[in-house]
């Protein structure tokens, strides 16, 4: 009996060296931080603004060629992206804010302890 080999068959399970297989839904395509960078080159490597940029003017053009249906999509598009940038701003200013009172706090508590300092010192000296 001879048994036949079929090399075309796909495998059945994802082989160990598939890189792009997610394990345990880890889902971190995006590095914390930067603008739409992923980890790994894909479509939507590009910031925010010019994302909404470009979804708007296909939406212009779409529209232009009476396709409403496709124009709206695009449109739908550009403000999804518009509302994460305007997420990304507003946490940028939350964030600054608050190293600004972070750092406000600790020149005082530095300029507390100096004025105790130059007042010890002039106890001391008679």
């Amino acid at each position: 009996m001879r048994s036949f080999r079929n090399n075309n068959k796909r495998p059945r399970f994802r082989s160990n060296g598939d890189k792009n297989y997610k394990r345990n839904g880890s889902n971190s395509s995006f590095i914390e931080g930067q603008n739409f960078q992923r980890k790994s080159p894909g479509r939507n490597n590009q910031n925010a603004s010019k994302l909404i940029e470009k979804y708007n003017d296909l939406a212009r053009e779409a529209l232009s060629n009476g396709d409403k249906i496709l124009s709206e999509n695009y449109f739908q598009h550009a403000d999804h992206f518009l509302r994460i940038s305007n997420e990304k701003g507003k946490n940028f200013l939350r964030n600054r804010d608050e190293f600004k009172k972070e750092e406000n706090e600790n020149l005082s508590e530095e300029e507390g302890k100096q004025s105790t300092s130059v007042e010890n010192i002039d106890k001391t000296t008679p």
